[in-house]
């Protein structure tokens, strides 16, 4: 398939073009690092009951996995992307204001439903300014993106010792401040034109593409995937409501959030060391079997004696149940998948994370009101249950790329 031809304009590479991306990205993950582990603590400090934060959570995965492939599209057909993202970093900024209103069940359901919206696609569309850079002027995108996890490091391990200072209270502040902080980065982002090709997660690249690749290796590898990375719902859901009711404080809460993102890094930075050699489904089955170690693991940690140290042993494991699915799943495009089909493949992936995480997500409320910590039991079956898919994509594997 061939692209569209460059303007003279899109031929030459904006100043200082990798310093603003790294930037954009910085500042784009800061209010993530704070969402995922400290807006489950501020909800509960809000005397919302388990059941109520798995709706408030879980309500907004199911409604994102629609709006954000039409956002990015709608961003692909924008005179330049950087003027979508910084109209969507302005409205998430906006958005998020509602969490300082009076903490109802119905007004905080309504603001996180409405912020899912021009939140999500943050990410997906730096990604495509920053790969536009790569492939018209060699830019080195790992340069760039390690900044994001490097902020969102910095994001549990601050955060952690704020609320430790401060409460829970301060959580809607951090994360408000931190969009702030976006939109000023985002007034700075390169204009790169329409790109040639679609964003990752465009609705238009995953209508015209993803009928040749419905096929049962594709399908059941991305259900597998899928399945497998929603077993990590109970985790992001009551994992730090869990280890502040056995009186861990929010600094500690922070570092082991933070240790997870480092087992994670690690992991991509020796990966091929490791496991070059390695097939995607035997990278998937040590995935998976690391999850199902992590979920039998974390209801012992406590019980046992191990404490706190236990538990960092646990979110070590983060490096495998987490950092190897994200590797597998994009061996597995780059291996099988034709390049012009990739962002339909991605979007398609996005699609089943998406729906099954806010599934198991919506299931953990009731699970912790009723279990507790050993709610870590019932993400067993379910990663089980990705890894008997992931061996019937092994058992269809394709002899050739798919979708070419």
């Amino acid at each position: 398939m061939s692209l569209p031809p460059l303007s003279p304009e899109q031929l030459v590479k904006p100043s200082h073009f990798e310093l603003r991306m790294s930037l954009i990205f910085a500042t784009l993950f800061v209010s993530q690092g704070t969402h995922l582990p400290y807006f489950p603590l501020w909800l509960e400090a809000k005397g919302f009951h388990a059941e109520q934060i798995a709706v408030i959570l879980a309500a907004p995965m199911f409604l994102r996995v629609v709006t954000t492939p039409m956002l990015t599209a709608l961003a692909d057909r924008a005179k330049d992307r950087a003027n979508v993202y910084i109209a969507l970093v302005a409205a998430t900024m906006i958005i998020s204001a509602g969490y300082f209103l009076p903490a109802t069940y119905a007004g905080v359901l309504a603001v996180s439903l409405l912020l899912s919206i021009p939140w999500t696609p943050h990410s997906p569309m730096a990604d495509s300014l920053a790969l536009s850079g790569v492939r018209r002027f060699g830019s080195n995108y790992t340069a760039m993106r390690k900044w994001g996890s490097i902020s969102y490091f910095c994001a549990n391990v601050v955060g952690g010792f704020i609320l430790a200072a401060t409460g829970p209270q301060a959580v809607p502040a951090i994360i408000f401040v931190a969009l702030a902080a976006a939109l000023v980065a985002g007034f700075w982002a390169p204009r790169m034109g329409r790109p040639r090709k679609a964003s990752p997660l465009s609705a238009t690249d995953i209508q015209h593409s993803a009928p040749s690749l419905l096929n049962a290796y594709f399908v059941y590898f991305t259900l597998g995937v899928g399945i497998i990375t929603a077993s990590h719902a109970f985790l992001y859901g009551f994992v730090s409501i869990y280890w502040k009711s056995i009186g861990i404080s929010d600094s500690i809460v922070g570092l082991l959030w933070a240790w997870g993102v480092i087992s994670e890094v690690c992991m991509f930075l020796f990966f091929n060391r490791i496991f070059a050699s390695a097939s995607v489904v035997r990278v998937m089955v040590i995935a998976g079997i690391g999850s199902i170690v992590r979920w039998i693991a974390f209801p012992l940690v406590w019980p046992l004696g191990l404490g706190i140290a236990g538990f960092f042993g646990v979110q070590t494991l983060h490096s495998v149940s987490v950092a190897m699915v994200l590797i597998g799943l994009q061996k597995m495009i780059g291996e099988t998948v034709s390049e012009e089909r990739t962002g339909a493949a991605q979007g398609i992936a996005y699609f089943f994370n998406g729906f099954f995480m806010a599934a198991v997500t919506l299931a953990s409320g009731p699970l912790y009101d009723r279990l507790g910590v050993d709610g870590f039991l019932a993400m067993i079956p379910i990663a089980i249950v990705g890894l008997v898919l992931i061996g019937l994509a092994a058992r269809s594997a394709p002899q050739r790329p798919v979708g070419g």
